[in-house]
C-alpha cells in the first residue's frame, strides 16, 4: 500500500496542473510527508491559509499564541518524530518572532522549516506596513534561506529546502514567499530534490581515519568516550551501544546526546559538562585517549580550552567539517555519517575491558553520591529538592517519559536524575539555552510521539515566557504533563550571584502570580504541592490522567547545582560545593 506522500508526490509529478502559488505550498508539503504544521496566520499569509482551510483533512495545522510558540512545537516535533518540523508566520513582527526557535534549531542541528509570508514584491525595500528582511535577519542563523517572488520557484525551493533541513547536519530553513507570488498561477509539477550543486551533506568515508582511530583505540590504556547528539541524529544508537560494549570503554553524554544510551547501562558514567558529573569532568584530563562521537566540544562541555585533555590523543567522529579543529585540535578526524563511521571501527575494534579504569569513575562517583546526590535525593532540608521531583517522575514513569525541559537549574537537575530507556527522550534546549522552550516544545514533543509520555519540567522563571501556549495544549488537548518547580527566583542566575557576586540578587527574585488558577482558567486539571508527604501521589495522579495536567512543586529558594565548573576554570575545577 501506498503511503499518503507517495501518493501525493505520484499525483503532482504525472502531469502539471495550473494552480495557484499558495496552494503550490499546500500541495508541496503534502508531497514532502508533511501532515502537521504550527502557525500564526496574518495578511500577507492569508492566502495559503486560505488554501489550508481547503486542505484541512490532509494538513493538520495547529494554531499557538505566539510565532515563537510555532517555531519551538515545530522542534519539540522533529526532536521526538525525526521529521522535520513545519511552522508558518505572516511578515513584520510574525515573520521576526521565529528568529528565536530559528536560532536555537540552528545551534541544536534540528531539522525544521519555515514558511514566511511578505509583502507583494512591487513594495520590497520601501518600509510597507508589516515589510522586514527576513532575509537578512535570519541568514546568521538558518542552514540556508531564499525570498521567493514568483510563484513559479515555489516547487524547486521547496524541495531544496527540505532536502537542506534534512540533510547531513540538520538545521532550520526559511522561505519568505511574497504575497503576489501566492495569488500568482503557474504550471505545477513537483519533484523530490535528490542533490544541491556544491552542497555535499555528508564527506565520503575516509577508511585510513577509521583504521588510524581503530589502532589509537586498542592501544590505549585509559580511554574515554563522549558522545553528543550525533548519535542520535544520525540513527547511530545501536551502532554506538556495540562499539560501546565491544571496547569496554567508559562514555559520558553532553546534555543533547543524553538518551541515546540507556542511563543504567554499566558503561554509561554520566554527563560532561559545566553541571555534569563529577568523575566524566575530572578523568577527562587523565584519559589517555579522548573519543568525541558526534559532539561539538562546545565550551559548556570544554571548560578552558588550555587546559583540556592536554594529555590525550583526540578522535573526532564529526559529520560537519566545521567542526573539525574548530575548538580542540583532533589527532584523528573522522569525517562521515556517524551510523556508517561506527559500522566501518566495529569489526576493528579489538574485544576489551577496562576493569580499573572504569573503577575509577566509580570511585568519584562515590564521592558525588557522598557529597551532592544524597543531598539532593534525601535531603534534611523542610523544603522540597528539585531532585526530588525528578526521582518520583522516574517512578511514575519507569524511565519511558519524554523529558522536556527549558533551562536553568531545573534542566540542569532533570537531566542529572532523569532514567531513560530509550533514545529520542530528552528535548531541552541545549546550545542557544532558550528560556521558554519548554512548553510549546512540549506540545510538539507529544504530537511527535503521541504514544509516549510527554512530562515538561520547567522553572517558575522561563514558564512565564511562554505561558500562553497553555491555550494551544487546551484548544489541542494534547496530554502534556507540566510541572513547574517554584522556587521564587531566577534559580542559575541567582547561584552565580550567591558564588560569585557577594550574594547580590539583582532582580532575580520573582513574584509569581496564582499559577493552578491560571492553568485553571485554561480549563487544565491543575494541582500545587508544598510538603514532602504530598509530592509522590500528586506525581501518581498527573501520570495516570489521560489529559492535560499541571502540576506546581514549590522548592527551595536558594538551593544550588552541584558539581560545578565555573566559567573559565578548567574541568580539573570541578567544585562539588
Amino acid at each position: 500500500m501506498k503511503t499518503k506522500e507517495q501518493i501525493a508526490l505520484q499525483e503532482v509529478e504525472s502531469e502539471s496542473m495550473k494552480i495557484s502559488g499558495a496552494e503550490a505550498v499546500i500541495r508541496c508539503l503534502l508531497a514532502e510527508g508533511v501532515d502537521l504544521i504550527y502557525g500564526y496566520p496574518g495578511g500577507a499569509i492569508m492566502p495559503v491559509y486560505d488554501e489550508l482551510y481547503k486542505f484541512q483533512d490532509e494538513l493538520n495545522h495547529v494554531l499557538t499564541r505566539h510565532e515563537q510558540g510555532a517555531t519551538h512545537a515545530a522542534q519539540g516535533y522533529a526532536r521526538t518524530s525525526g521529521k522535520v518540523g513545519v511552522a508558518i508566520a505572516t511578515s513584520g513582527p510574525g515573520a521576526t518572532n521565529l528568529v528565536t526557535g530559528i536560532a536555537d534549531a540552528q545551534i541544536d542541528s534540528t531539522p525544521m522549516v519555515c514558511i514566511t509570508g511578505q509583502v507583494g514584491s512591487h513594495l520590497l525595500g520601501s518600509d510597507a506596513f508589516l515589510e522586514t528582511d527576513i532575509i537578512g535577519i535570519s541568514t546568521p542563523v538558518t542552514k540556508w534561506n531564499y525570498q521567493i517572488t514568483k510563484a513559479s520557484e515555489i516547487p524547486e525551493i521547496f524541495a531544496k529546502a527540505f532536502y537542506i533541513a534534512r540533510s547531513g547536519r540538520p538545521g532550520p530553513v526559511l522561505i519568505d514567499i511574497t504575497k503576489d507570488a501566492q495569488f500568482d498561477t503557474f504550471d505545477f509539477t513537483y519533484q523530490k530534490c535528490k542533490g544541491v550543486r556544491s552542497y555535499k551533506p555528508v564527506t565520503a568515508l575516509d577508511t585510513h581515519a577509521v583504521t588510524q582511530a581503530a589502532e589509537l583505540i586498542n592501544q590505549a590504556k585509559k580511554p574515554f568516550i563522549v558522545w553528543g547528539q550525533g548519535v542520535i541524529l544520525g540513527s547511530a544508537e545501536e551502532e554506538f551501544k556495540t562499539f560501546v560494549e565491544k571496547s569496554g570503554i567508559p562514555a559520558a553524554w553532553t546534555i543533547l546526546g543524553l538518551s541515546a544510551l540507556p542511563t543504567a547501562h554499566p558503561l554509561n558514567v554520566g554527563m560532561v559538562g559545566m553541571h555534569g558529573n563529577y568523575g566524566p569532568n575530572l578523568l577527562t584530563n587523565e584519559c589517555d585517549l579522548l573519543i568525541a562521537v558526534g559532539m561539538r566540544f562546545d565550551d559548556r562541555v570544554t571548560g578552558n580550552l588550555e587546559t583540556y585533555a592536554k594529555q590525550a590523543k583526540i578522535i573526532h567522529f564529526e559529520i560537519d567539517p566545521a567542526e573539525i579543529n574548530k575548538n580542540v585540535m583532533a589527532d584523528v578526524p573522522v569525517l562521515g555519517d556517524c551510523k556508517e563511521s561506527l559500522q566501518a571501527l566495529i569489526p576493528m575494534v579489538q574485544k576489551k575491558s577496562h576493569d580499573q579504569w572504569l573503577g575509577r569513575f566509580d570511585e568519584l562517583m562515590k564521592v558525588e553520591v557522598e557529597e551532592v546526590i544524597d543531598k539532593d535525593l534525601r535531603p534534611e532540608k523542610e523544603g522540597l529538592t528539585m531532585g526530588e521531583v525528578i526521582v518520583s517522575i522516574n517512578k511514575h514513569t519507569q524511565g519511558d517519559a519524554v523529558l522536556v525541559t527549558d533551562v536553568g537549574q531545573h534542566q540542569m537537575v532533570a537531566c542529572r536524575y532523569t532514567n531513560f530507556v530509550r533514545s529520542r527522550s530528552n528535548v531541552t534546549s541545549g546550545g542557544l539555552g532558550t528560556m521558554g522552550f519548554a512548553l510549546p516544545a512540549a506540545l510538539g514533543a507529544k504530537m511527535g510521539a503521541p504514544e509516549r509520555e510527554v512530562v515538561a519540567v520547567i522553572g517558575d522563571g522561563g514558564y512565564q515566557m511562554t505561558i500562553q501556549e497553555l491555550g494551544t495544549i487546551f484548544q489541542t488537548q494534547a496530554a502534556v504533563k507540566i510541572v513547574v518547580l517554584n522556587n521564587e527566583f531566577l534559580g542559575m542566575v541567582r547561584q552565580w550571584q550567591q558564588l560569585f557576586f557577594d550574594k547580590r540578587y539583582a532582580s532575580t527574585e520573582m513574584v509569581n502570580p496564582d499559577f493552578v488558577a491560571i492553568a485553571k482558567g485554561y480549563y487544565l486539571d491543575a494541582k500545587k504541592v508544598d510538603k514532602r508527604e504530598n509530592l509522590d501521589a500528586a506525581v501518581a495522579e498527573m501520570i495516570a490522567s489521560d489529559k492535560p495536567y499541571f502540576l506546581e512543586v514549590c522548592v527551595e529558594k536558594e538551593d544550588n547545582v552541584f558539581p560545578m565548573i565555573p566559567t573559565g576554570a578548567s574541568v580539573s575545577d570541578i567544585r562539588l560545593k
